[in-house]
């Protein structure tokens, strides 16, 4: 087994960039995460933060993702190439789980890629996360949101890991309101509203704890700081198993 959590040799690269955009250098050898339809890079930046070198696939071009980016369909690259990583991540896309959807009725018009993403990991038999909105079929999921983690923003995630995490860091606070789409939010009194198409970026990118993204982008990521909690406990659980 190739020995994880050590120190880098001079001709091994680093992740690209960091919060900023800026070129980055590391020193140490870092478990391999797979990002799978990463987006932007939200759920990357975390495990980055955690100590992964992380790789992002997406169907769709990501030109401000931070890392290593391949564009592919991201079940077909992680079936080709799944066994080369540590641990593999997926945010399938959520629309057919989503509140809007379903008020809608177009549910059904999205695909539902949760069932086929779960049945490939378990076939890797890798280390692995899934992540999805309130109402995905996940198993034993843990919730998330902002103000667990001292931000400005609520935005309920579920996370399948694998190892099994169960615990959140602490419980909800949610001690303001949030304003309905289209309203510009007072930042003393409200959270910020990341969904749609919401008012004051910059309040958003500030409460989700991002600073490289476009407002579709952001709309449709997560906070850093929730894969940094996770990657955290997976990180452990890579390094005593490459002892």
């Amino acid at each position: 087994m190739r020995q994880r959590c050590q120190r880098r040799t001079a001709n091994q690269p680093g992740p690209m960039m960091s919060t900023t955009g800026e070129r980055t250098s590391t020193t140490m050898m870092r478990p391999k995460l797979l990002d799978l339809f990463c987006g932007a890079g939200g759920a990357g930046m975390g495990y980055y933060r955690a100590g992964f070198d992380v790789t992002g696939v997406d169907i769709a071009a990501q030109p401000r993702y931070p890392f290593a980016f391949v564009q592919a369909d991201a079940l077909e690259y992680a079936a080709a190439h799944g066994h080369e990583y540590d641990i593999i991540h997926a945010s399938p896309p959520c629309q057919r789980y989503s509140s809007i959807t379903k008020t809608a009725g177009t549910s059904d018009s999205h695909p539902d890629l949760v069932a086929p993403t779960r049945e490939l990991l378990k076939r890797l038999g890798k280390p692995y996360v899934i992540e999805n909105v309130p109402g995905a079929p996940l198993d034993n999921p843990l919730m998330l949101c902002g103000t667990m983690f001292g931000l400005l923003v609520v935005r309920h995630r579920l996370f399948e890991t694998n190892p099994v995490l169960w615990w959140p860091p602490q419980p909800c606070q949610h001690e303001r309101k949030v304003v309905k789409h289209g309203r510009r939010p007072d930042r003393k009194k409200h959270y910020a509203a990341v969904t749609g198409h919401f008012s004051d970026v910059e309040f958003a990118r500030e409460a989700m704890g991002i600073d490289w993204m476009t407002t579709t982008e952001l709309a449709e990521a997560i906070p850093p700081a929730y894969t940094e909690f996770i990657g955290k406990q997976l990180m452990q659980y890579v390094c005593v198993k490459a002892t």
